[in-house]
């Protein structure tokens, strides 16, 4: 008989069974706060030195003037400058530098529809350098609106974008070497001599101001072909609490 069965004989309840405790497992950490992208990073990536690199060599194939590091650079600079100067968030104002450099590589793939693709392509790379979600989605958002004549302003990231890529006219975006074979964009953007943005915060003005030497292309011709522009500007502008201006050797025209 064993010791079991001696037991239930004498009334004796048999002993509980041991089982082994469950292991306690930790609850994981929270995750960690993603660590803000900045421009300098963006501008090191290889996959961003490549394709802007290709966009401008495919976009001077086709004729189109410079889209390549020289306008991604000063389009940041001037898309920091607007938001900082209206007093925007920080980040904000380095979200816009970002997008403002990132804004023209979907040049790569095709001209028609650049501004779609191009704000894919910058997700992706921006993804891979682990930039927050949300900030994908503003720069996304800002790149997918930059042109015209259906973009308009989303976010002041946006805003800021159009603003700045738009005012880049200037004679040094020119890559045609013989001016008897220019086009009106040649002509026109090859006759600017000075471009430059104004900002004022007091007077919540935007102000775009040419120097154009009307010997190699009158007024006119600028508003042909720029007055979409313009109006993306304006309502750029207004987005962000301002007035559009535009003067035209000293003459104020809007």
């Amino acid at each position: 008989m064993s010791k079991q069965q001696a037991r239930k004989g004498r009334g004796v309840p048999p002993a509980p069974e041991v089982t082994a405790a469950a292991p306690v497992v930790a609850a994981p950490p929270p995750p960690k706060p993603a660590t803000p992208v900045s421009l300098d990073e963006v501008k090191r990536h290889p996959e961003v030195i490549a394709f802007i690199e290709k966009a401008n060599e495919y976009t001077g194939a086709i004729g189109y003037t410079e889209h390549g590091v020289r306008h991604a650079t000063l389009t940041a600079n001037i898309a920091y400058n607007i938001l900082k100067r209206v007093g925007a968030d920080e980040r904000q104002v380095r979200l816009a530098a970002i997008a403002g450099y990132l804004h023209d590589i979907g040049n790569l793939v095709s001209r028609i529809n650049h501004e779609h693709t191009g704000a894919v392509l910058a997700g992706r790379i921006l993804t891979r350098l682990g930039m927050d979600a949300s900030e994908q989605a503003i720069i996304m958002g800002a790149i997918g609106n930059h042109e015209e004549p259906h973009g308009q302003a989303v976010s002041l990231v946006g805003a800021a974008v159009i603003l700045s890529d738009k005012s880049d006219v200037h004679r040094t975006r020119v890559r045609n070497p013989d001016p008897t074979t220019f086009d009106i964009h040649d002509r026109v953007n090859y006759a600017v001599e000075r471009s430059f943005l104004r900002v004022d915060e007091k007077s919540k003005t935007i102000t775009l101001e040419l120097t154009i030497d009307t010997t190699l292309s009158q007024v006119m011709e600028y508003f042909e072909i720029f007055l979409t522009r313009m109006v993306m500007c304006r309502r750029a502008a207004e987005f962000l609490g301002c007035a559009f201006k535009l003067q035209i050797n000293g003459t104020k025209l809007l």
